[in-house]
């Protein structure tokens, strides 16, 4: 990116000037070298959202931020819908709250021995991935319907888990004000067989070792151990999700004009919060969210079981659950008061510090658990929210290392085979349905994803807790 477009408010923090139709300034918190390393693509982008309508204080980029449709990835931004404010699909993205769960275990990775490759054959056959992966559960349309207002809580009810998961959830495990009925048939239809899947792309099952405690105390309220073991699932909400963005992203483009919105990219397609079309994406997108949580319950529960046939243990408590891509009605103070805003992130995680009442009460005086995934062979990290981070970007922080080849580029330069043999090499056990999907994610493909949370930290966003390095992974 260039540099001299941009004007360096810190270390971490850097201004993109209002001109043009900009209603705000931009604001990106990166360090020096994750600035010069961002594509240009990602400052224009961010201009275009601080051009929307009722936009609050600024369109921010986490150090993490990458180009995407419409809004960066690593894009946050908060809309007031009592001046004009609006809500974006593409703000939200097409994997609707796509996200990331925990689960803590009691074992060490010796404890594994030479159950590790049995472990990682067993999650593997046990767990579907993959494009177009489907499950052994077939929804009706009753159940459909239920599960799409019920979320977590629905697959909990059905027997996926247990009710003191749903305390270490965003939201308890269910969004509120879901509509179904704003679900599209077609998206209904292509989600029938694929609840308890993980999917394809950057998605993966980890098993984890603890390599480093930044926070003791934090860290133990997490119930993280230095060379315990997690198990962390990242998936969203499928082919239904992706529908809902698709069929929406159209209806958008459409009436903005009718709205008299100005689109400065078709992919930023906006309506205002208040109208018709604005509410019917609203209850269609926590519907498509309840299913990403929905999903993520019921794969929790196929680890669980793996674990319990093979290492003898399933309790396996959730550490958390925290989604990425959605827009979420939140009160938060701006010059001085509270205002209800419409909070879009899209791969960003939401990041409240302590005392926040969303907070799980019994993490509540550290913070809520922010994780940060990784890739294949880089590490992914848990952190918490801090109190800085509500004035500098609506309790916002990073989600991930966030790429910098395109999925084609890193084809060009990796090859599957090479990659799972590197990973091997470490001692890295990598189960994977594509060689060309391994290709895709391959780590050189990503960001330092140590660099980017130094950034997150640095700058306030959210603090370091843990460093987890992968043991064994599947993809799709």
């Amino acid at each position: 990116m260039d540099k001299s477009r941009l004007r360096r408010r810190s270390e971490w923090e850097w201004e993109v000037p209002r001109s043009g139709r900009m209603e705000v300034p931009g604001i990106l918190f990166a360090s020096e070298g994750l600035i010069e390393a961002m594509d240009d693509k990602v400052r224009e982008q961010i201009c275009n959202v601080a051009s929307l309508p009722g936009i609050v204080n600024a369109a921010y980029g986490m150090p993490d931020a990458h180009w995407g449709y419409g809004f960066p990835i690593g894009g946050v931004a908060a809309f007031d819908a009592d001046r004009g404010g609006v809500i974006s699909a593409g703000g939200v993205g097409f994997d609707i709250s796509c996200g990331v769960r925990t689960l803590l275990t009691p074992f060490r990775a010796e404890d594994l021995g030479q159950q590790r490759q049995v472990l990682a054959e067993a999650l593997f056959r046990r767990v579907p991935a993959g494009v177009g992966s489907t499950s052994r559960i077939t929804l009706d349309d009753g159940e459909m319907e239920a599960m799409l207002v019920g979320g977590a809580r629905w697959a909990v009810g059905r027997g996926w888990g247990r009710p003191v998961d749903l305390n270490r959830i965003e939201n308890g495990g269910q969004y509120s004000g879901a509509d179904p009925d704003e679900v599209s048939e077609h998206a209904k239809r292509r989600q029938v067989e694929e609840m308890g899947t993980l999917g394809s792309g950057n998605h993966y099952l980890e098993v984890q070792e603890v390599t480093e405690i930044y926070d003791e105390g934090c860290a133990s309220a997490f119930g993280l151990k230095a060379g315990g073991l997690v198990i962390t699932i990242h998936c969203g909400s499928r082919g239904l999700g992706h529908q809902v963005a698709t069929d929406f992203s159209k209806r958008m483009i459409l009436a903005a004009r009718e709205h008299g919105i100005h689109l400065a990219d078709r992919e930023l397609a906006s309506v205002p919060v208040t109208s018709a079309e604005g509410q019917a994406y609203f209850g269609a997108m926590r519907a498509a969210a309840n299913c990403a949580l929905a999903n993520r319950q019921i794969l929790a529960h196929f680890v669980r079981e793996v674990v319990r046939e093979i290492l003898g243990e399933g309790a396996l408590p959730l550490l958390y659950d925290v989604s990425h891509n959605v827009c979420s009605l939140e009160e938060h103070e701006v010059d001085g008061r509270k205002r209800r805003l419409h909070v879009h992130r899209k791969g960003a995680t939401r990041a409240f510090g302590p005392g926040h009442p969303e907070t799980p009460a019994d993490l509540r005086e550290w913070g809520q658990p922010v994780l940060v995934g990784g890739t294949m062979g880089t590490a992914s990290y848990v952190l918490a929210g801090s109190v800085s981070s509500e004035a500098l970007a609506f309790s916002s922080a990073c989600h991930g290392a966030g790429r910098n080849l395109s999925r084609s580029q890193a084809t060009r330069k990796y090859r599957g085979e090479d990659v799972v043999e590197r990973l091997r090499r470490r001692n890295i056990i990598l189960k994977a349905q594509s060689l060309r999907g391994v290709a895709e994610e391959a780590p050189g493909a990503y960001k330092d994803v140590d660099e980017v949370v130094q950034a997150t930290h640095e700058a306030g966003l959210a603090r370091r807790v843990a460093r987890l390095e992968p043991i064994l992974c599947v993809k799709g």
